[in-house]
């Protein structure tokens, strides 16, 4: 099985190229897949992540105006597929021109999209001016049109679903970075955060609800892991709250692993989600999590009141609470711990692997190999 991936690039500490990482270097090393990677503009061979030695890579490099950029793009493309002959073409890129390559392509071969975030993504927010009320249009007619032009649409969660109207659509979930033989002691008064600085993340929301945690348990800290964006202004929001000696802002580190066994807490402060990896993560090491129930992934993952809690989205005072509730409560804290580490074992790679493997041999009538 020849499988193509195009993506943008693979060399950051994203959830994108973790996901990638995993499923492609399983599929190579486990079910004998010949896997090609097609980025764009990475002029790097230094990966954050570990992928398979057996993984073969292709840079397209196209710069200029969008005109040209496009034009270099789709050039190149076709180009370096035309060389592959791939069997199948996964297709993760979550911005407008993934949904384009089918057409740019003429589509040679059988072609699956991979959405990794929520179809908002794209738009906007804030206050709505006419043109970016009919650009937030265009977009969505393009994502429809390229949409359906795949022969499957998938998604991560049942939430991801409620997005799109097409016949195509499937889930499947990102599976899990390791699931380790140890776990947290849960005894640290460790609080952990993992994501890149962004309105997404939803930083802002968990530094105001960390202000009511530590005014009541100043002994316990909150460590936010991930790109740093000074745009964001949260070094200066914690100064404001006062709790700048209670939260510590560190870049990506490749020991994430280490991170999580550390903490006792997890918490996911997000607007929107395409999944929520890094909630599966924390759960393997039997951490306990709280989450606001933003569309979409949460609430796939945590089941309320039994391996963690999901919070009403943009309830900063009830985050607080639900963050309370566990310090104080030791006994609650460590049995969720232990039912997250046993319901997160349905995201092992072996069982997404199967999954991923079962699709792409139903679209090129192959039997398995593994």
């Amino acid at each position: 099985m020849r499988l193509v991936y195009i993506v943008n690039r693979i060399d950051g500490p994203g959830g994108l190229e973790r996901v990638l990482s995993i499923k492609a270097s399983r599929l190579a090393d486990h079910y004998n897949y010949d896997i090609h990677v097609v980025t764009l503009n990475q002029n790097t061979n230094e990966l954050f992540y570990q992928f398979s030695p057996k993984i073969k890579y292709h840079n397209i490099n196209a710069t200029g105006n969008p005109l040209v950029h496009a034009y270099k793009y789709a050039k190149g493309l076709r180009k370096v597929i035309k060389k592959i002959k791939p069997d199948v073409i996964a297709v993760c890129d979550d911005g407008l021109k993934g949904f384009l390559v089918p057409k740019i392509l003429n589509k040679p071969c059988p072609m699956i999209y991979e959405r990794h975030v929520s179809r908002n993504a794209v738009i906007k927010q804030g206050a709505k001016s006419l043109v970016s009320k009919i650009s937030d249009r265009v977009k969505s007619a393009l994502m429809n049109f390229g949409g359906r032009s795949y022969d499957h649409f998938v998604v991560l969660t049942k939430g991801n679903l409620e997005e799109w109207t097409f016949k195509n659509l499937k889930v499947i979930p990102n599976p899990l970075s390791f699931y380790p033989e140890e776990k947290s002691t849960l005894d640290n008064k460790k609080v952990l955060a993992v994501g890149k600085q962004s309105y997404q993340k939803g930083y802002d929301r968990l530094l105001k609800s960390w202000k009511t945690v530590v005014d009541r348990h100043p002994q316990w800290e909150l460590d936010v892991y991930g790109t740093i964006d000074k745009n964001q202004k949260l070094d200066d929001l914690a100064q404001q709250l006062e709790i700048t000696d209670k939260v510590n802002f560190y870049p990506p580190v490749r020991n994430i692993a280490e991170k999580y066994q550390q903490a006792s807490l997890y918490t996911m402060s997000s607007r929107y989600e395409g999944f929520g990896m890094v909630l599966t993560e924390a759960m393997a090491y039997g951490v306990p999590c709280i989450s606001f129930d933003c569309p979409y992934g949460p609430s796939d993952i945590i089941s309320h009141q039994e391996n963690g809690i999901l919070v009403e989205n943009g309830d900063v005072d009830g985050f607080a609470q639900a963050i309370l509730t566990l310090i104080e409560n030791e006994e609650e804290r460590k049995s969720f711990g232990a039912s997250a580490k046993e319901a997160v074992k349905k995201y092992l790679p072996e069982k997404i692997g199967e999954e991923w493997d079962t699709l792409f041999r139903s679209l090129t009538n192959t039997t398995v190999s593994a």
